[in-house]
């Protein structure tokens, strides 16, 4: 039975903030038309559509035969905040999750389109919230991926460009993030790729194990 647990905030995504997927990129940061690596977080939205809960099917679109696996640390806002500093961001934050940023796979790597991103169970979060103090550092954790039982993906948040602190301390500056708005701090680089029938379980270190199933979408 899938489960998840409730949240009305908005679900927030950011774009290229592990080293690792920055450094796949190459040269093409440096071309024409962005010339530079990001100097800020690449911000962008999960919409309610996307959102379901541990144990929930993943719909494939029949125009996607595989869809990249997105595992991320869901940073879950406790407090509002509004240009806060680095070293009081944490104070804010209610507890931490598992989410899977779910991807039609595309070379659109500074701005997805929608349809990449936004198609409908494409942000599985769960399996509950893992309060704060529960977390002795949310920047050292490790993070598995695992398709049919075989582990495809290993990273830390260690690699993450911009700590969890830093990350809300840098988008606070020009937006206020509110009780119950979810922060999803990246995804590492090489998320594998998974189709219908399989099945797709991530871990982050104390925060347990979000598993879906993927299945063809249906069409009414």
């Amino acid at each position: 039975m899938a489960s998840g647990w409730a949240s009305d905030g908005t679900v927030y995504g950011v774009l290229l903030n592990y080293r690792g997927a920055l450094a796949a990129l190459g040269d093409a940061v440096s071309k024409p038309p962005y010339k530079a690596p990001p100097k800020a977080p690449v911000l962008y939205i999960k919409p309610a559509n996307t959102r379901s809960g541990h144990g929930a099917p993943i719909p494939v679109p029949d125009d996607a035969p595989e869809l990249e696996m997105g595992a991320s640390l869901a940073v879950v806002i406790g407090r509002t905040a509004c240009r806060v500093a680095p070293e009081c961001a944490l104070d804010h934050v209610a507890g931490y999750a598992i989410a899977n940023d779910v991807s039609v796979p595309h070379e659109s790597y500074y701005r997805p389109s929608i349809r990449f991103k936004c198609r409908d169970g494409f942000c599985p979060v769960g399996p509950s919230p893992t309060d704060r103090a529960r977390v002795a550092n949310p920047d050292a954790l490790r993070i598995r991926v695992f398709v049919d039982g075989v582990l495809k993906q290993e990273n830390s948040t260690a690699n993450a460009i911009r700590p969890v602190a830093r990350l809300i301390a840098e988008i606070t500056d020009f937006m206020t993030l509110s009780p119950g708005d979810i922060l999803l701090t990246g995804v590492p680089e090489h998320a594998p790729r998974a189709r219908a029938g399989q099945r797709v379980a991530i871990e982050i270190d104390g925060l347990g194990r979000l598993e879906n199933p993927l299945e063809r979408e249906r069409v009414a």
